[in-house]
């Protein structure tokens, strides 16, 4: 690959994009990926990969005498695109929830997954120079992966100027991918025990009433959750478990005491049926309120942002020579993969409309109509993503709201098309209009989460005087490599384990299903939309909850100058998730927060370092708990899959131990506090 060969260039001579940082990010990119899509079927969440990325390659190019921090950087890029993408399982799920999918098909999956991804890439550049270059915006995931990749090292380092600065050495890149290993081998050894061999439980809960009211004591027994828990702020966590008692502590109790419950309903199954028919549509409300209100008040920056980004950037290329630094794809190679990608997007909505019935002038202005709004749409979300990343971190930007506006404005979109054009009255069209809201919401998820991921990696390479050109090269790259592998790992996923109220076989224990909560919660809105069925009054609770927590979110950052908050999606995600998922996340926030409260005040802090080191371990074992959990579930897909496929059942590894569900419960108890205390005392070690 071609070499840096400016006299003034501090990278002079080195490679940036090589064979081998291709073929490496490729191999990390389909680790995080699946990764990322099983837990996010699992809880809902996914977790920004650029950190683990970037000592994964350090620690592997360590072994290249050549290898440098600039080559460091383009596999982490890569990589991050594409665990990135792996949220579009947020709504195409969906489609088999719907029943409209029996599978996912391999080409619609991956081309509707590419061609959102590279838009996002592409929609994305304009906004690097006022977001990112001359911004205050703090992206938090992209300057921790700046300093990881300086601190771990090896040759020259610049700064954001092309200033040499301090050659470290790689003292962090062994003990970094150690933390990785051992979160991982815990985690992975303790699901293992969990979802294989089934001696240790995953959630304890303690039922009882108080009159005809029903209550719940729950607590979830995940160390991928407890990771993930870790890798969100305090505030997150608290507003989780808000969310948590609003639903079980006050909403649950309430229905459940003025209502008579079915003859064959026990006390356990009554209350969770009016959580999932009632409760959970009071968090859908809260969370489009959130949703709309997030949009709304990032409305007049983003605005600002992207008039000024254009304007910079096409003044930029009337420059005739700029350096290295300061050079993003050009305007033309841009407009040549938006049409492109344009002509993917119209083929692959083709291709998914022709299935249906409609007339061949319905159906092509259908498939038009979607290809431009999505691109439209497309264009928004990713300058307000682009912002939301760098104001609380790709890890904390609220996709979930983006899929929801998206599913609305398609649905209500497509709706309006089907009353006018009469085909609402058949069930079959209600169902082919739903699913292709769906299926059109997945291109616009793709775009928000690349976006939301392309300017953190831009941050970072801006601080390390990293070339955006090619940044953005290695990201379509990472987007090609993540697209091709989503949807086998979703059908291994769902032939495994099955989603929730939607099972492949009907000999499945259903307690084993992937929760898959956002393709369930943007299914069921987009179905009550064409069946005129949608639980409104539950829905509009919700929302009038959301508007009051507004309100408090809105005082308590005013009383506090902005150092405290309660974020309201976050809330909206307490209400709707189950409660076993909520609770290790809450733990794990309060966790890391009294880490980082115990760095803070001590002696050995004197100049900061010691907080950062206790951060940055933080941070890597909490991304090894994740990527072992969801590696062993991966791997017990699998096994489940061959098993079954060999006439067995599908737990071919339980031990099945006679009266052990108690004693699994305290196992999985004593196995999340052992966790916590071998997390705090490899955080807070000298």
């Amino acid at each position: 690959m071609n070499k840096n060969n400016d006299l003034n260039d501090p990278y002079q001579g080195l490679k940036e994009i090589t064979i081998r940082g291709i073929l490496l990010g490729i191999c990390i990119t389909l680790i995080f990926t699946a990764s990322n899509i099983y837990l996010g079927l699992k809880v809902g969440l996914t977790f920004a990969t650029s950190i683990p990325a970037a000592v994964l390659s350090m620690a592997v190019l360590r072994f290249a005498k050549d290898s440098n921090i600039i080559e460091n950087n383009m596999v982490q890029t890569q990589a991050s695109a594409a665990g990135t993408l792996s949220s579009v399982i947020f709504v195409l799920p969906g489609l088999l929830m719907l029943g409209y999918w029996q599978s996912f098909p391999f080409w619609q999956t991956t081309l509707i997954c590419l061609s959102g991804g590279i838009l996002g890439v592409i929609f994305s550049i304009p906004l690097r120079y006022v977001m990112v270059v001359n911004s205050t915006l703090p992206y938090p995931e992209g300057i921790a992966a700046a300093e990881i990749l300086k601190n771990g090292a090896r040759g020259v380092v610049a700064n954001q100027y092309g200033e040499r600065i301090q050659e470290p050495l790689a003292n962090h890149n062994q003990q970094s991918i150690k933390e990785i290993l051992y979160g991982g081998l815990l985690a992975a050894g303790v699901s293992f025990c969990s979802n294989g061999l089934r001696i240790i439980g995953d959630s304890a809960s303690y039922w009882f009433k108080f009159g005809n009211s029903i209550f719940q004591l729950p607590i979830g027994f995940s160390l991928a959750l407890l990771g993930a828990g870790s890798l969100i702020n305090l505030a997150s966590g608290v507003a989780v478990l808000i969310g948590t008692v609003i639903a079980w502590g006050i909403a649950v109790p309430y229905f459940t005491g003025i209502s008579a419950p079915a003859i064959d309903l026990n006390m356990v199954d009554f209350a969770q049926q009016i959580w999932a028919e009632k409760v959970r549509m009071i968090g859908v409300g809260t969370l489009g309120i959130a949703a709309i209100w997030t949009l709304l008040t990032l409305f007049k920056p983003m605005l600002e942002g992207i008039r000024l980004s254009f304007t910079s950037f096409f003044e930029s290329n009337q420059v005739v020579k700029r350096s290295r630094a300061e050079t993003d794809l050009s305007p033309h190679t841009m407009l040549v993969l938006i049409v492109l990608m344009g002509f993917i997007l119209f083929f692959t909505f083709a291709h998914f409309v022709i299935a249906s019935t409609l007339s061949p002038i319905t159906a092509w202005g259908i498939v038009l109509l979607l290809t431009l709004f999505t691109m439209l749409m497309g264009f928004l979300v990713a300058a307000a993503c682009g912002y939301m990343a760098g104001l609380v971190g790709s890890s904390s930007s609220p996709i979930s709201s983006i899929g929801i506006l998206a599913i609305l404005a398609f649905s209500i979109i497509l709706f309006l098309i089907g009353q006018q054009q009469g085909l609402l009255q058949s069930v079959e069209n209600q169902q082919f209009l739903t699913a292709l809201a769906l299926f059109a919401s997945t291109a616009v998820i793709a775009i928000a989460c690349i976006s939301n991921d392309n300017l953190q990696d831009l941050k970072t390479g801006y601080l390390i005087y990293a070339t955006p050109a090619k940044q953005q090269i290695a990201l379509i790259i990472g987007c090609i490599a993540g697209a091709i592998v989503i949807a086998p790992v979703l059908d291994l996923l769902y032939q495994a384990y099955g989603f929730t109220g939607t099972l492949p076989r009907s000999d499945m224990d259903p307690q084993q299903a992937l929760a898959a909560p956002q393709a369930l919660l943007i299914r069921t809105i987009a179905q009550g939309i064409f069946t005129q069925q949608l639980e409104w009054t539950y829905i509009l609770i919700g929302v009038a909850l959301g508007i009051i927590l507004i309100i408090i979110d809105t005082l308590i950052k005013a009383f506090s100058h902005n150092h405290m908050s309660m974020p309201v999606l976050a809330v909206g995600m307490g209400i709707y998730l189950p409660p076993a998922i909520n609770t290790p996340l809450f733990i794990g926030a309060l966790m890391f927060w009294w880490i980082k409260q115990r760095a803070t005040q001590s002696p050995f802090n004197q100049d900061g370092s010691y907080l950062k080191n206790v951060e940055r371990r933080g941070t890597l074992f909490a991304a090894g708990l994740i990527v072992g959990e969801s590696l062993m579930g991966i791997f017990m897909a699998l096994v489940i899959v061959i098993s079954l496929n060999m006439g067995k059942g599908d737990a071919p590894l339980a031990l099945k131990l006679e009266n052990w569900s108690v004693m699994s419960q305290w196992l999985g108890l004593a196995c999340i506090i052992t966790t916590i205390i071998i997390f705090i005392q490899r955080c807070l070690r000298k």
